[in-house]
């Protein structure tokens, strides 16, 4: 199966963990046919510097936007660049398993029916030294649209994607954060068929400040998210309000009640 890797970098990327990103798709078993690597507005030369590494290395399909229009329409903006009927999500400072690619096409070859399929992932500390928790989602459709109702089932940094059915709903949404999560709900409106590997197949950089930063602030941002699953049909009313309660409750306790809580929902 040829498929293409989606990215997007922008100014605040660290180099190292760009390039160990990079490498890391270098690294694969099963390369991808091309990695559409979208510069969201201008970056620094270090950045640049590690592009140039890759281009010859990696199969690079640089799309340049000339200022910072966030990760939702980076990534929509490099769909259309894509040229292969699969695209694999990649974000630009985790790290993905040598295996995921092999494993993932593997999975979508014997199963023509899925849309969507993500798989585990590894929560590590910065330094990629420390695990820091371990993200299991359910396996099955019917579990997985069961578990959309509450929390995010696909992890969006180790996802592939059918690039037909996601441009048949209009790609990535334009809200303010959690763009990933509102496209599952929208596909799952629309029938989409959806599926996770029960293996750790990608490590994500969270570090222990990611907790601290989601508070009162982000709440707001996710009172969009559950205005548009609201919108769409996605979300009744009593399962709006249920999560409004509980995502408001998340955000206001004190991070060392929260670093329990995210390790009790893990």
């Amino acid at each position: 199966m040829n498929f293409s890797v989606l990215m997007a970098v922008y100014r605040r990327e660290r180099p190292q963990f760009f390039r160990e990103a990079l490498q890391s798709l270098a690294d694969q078993s099963h390369p991808a046919a091309e990695v559409v690597l979208v510069v969201d507005g201008p970056v620094g030369d270090d950045l640049e510097d590690v592009i140039g590494e890759y281009r010859e290395t990696l199969p690079l399909k640089v799309v340049r936007l000339p200022e910072n229009r966030g990760l939702a329409a980076a990534l929509n903006e490099g769909l259309a660049h894509c040229s292969h009927p699969w695209v694999a999500r990649m974000d630009s400072d985790d790290v993905a398993l040598p295996g995921r690619f092999a494993r993932q096409t593997a999975f979508l070859d014997a199963h023509p029916e899925i849309d969507v399929c993500g798989a585990w992932i590894e929560e590590r500390d910065m330094a990629m030294a420390q695990v820091l928790s371990i993200r299991e989602v359910p396996l099955d459709h019917d579990a997985i649209r069961r578990f959309a109702r509450r929390r995010n089932p696909i992890s969006h940094p180790v996802c592939f994607f059918r690039k037909e059915s996601v441009l048949a709903v209009g790609g990535y949404p334009p809200i303010g954060r959690a763009q990933d999560y509102a496209l599952w709900a929208l596909m799952l409106v629309r029938g989409y068929r959806f599926a996770n590997l029960p293996e750790i197949l990608l490590r994500m950089r969270t570090g222990e400040g990611l907790l601290g930063r989601r508070g009162f602030g982000y709440f707001l941002c996710e009172i969009d998210l559950l205005r548009y699953q609201r919108a769409i049909g996605f979300l009744g009313r009593a399962d709006f309000l249920v999560n409004m309660l509980i995502r408001f409750t998340f955000r206001i306790v004190p991070d060392g009640l929260k670093k329990r809580l995210y390790r009790l929902t893990r």
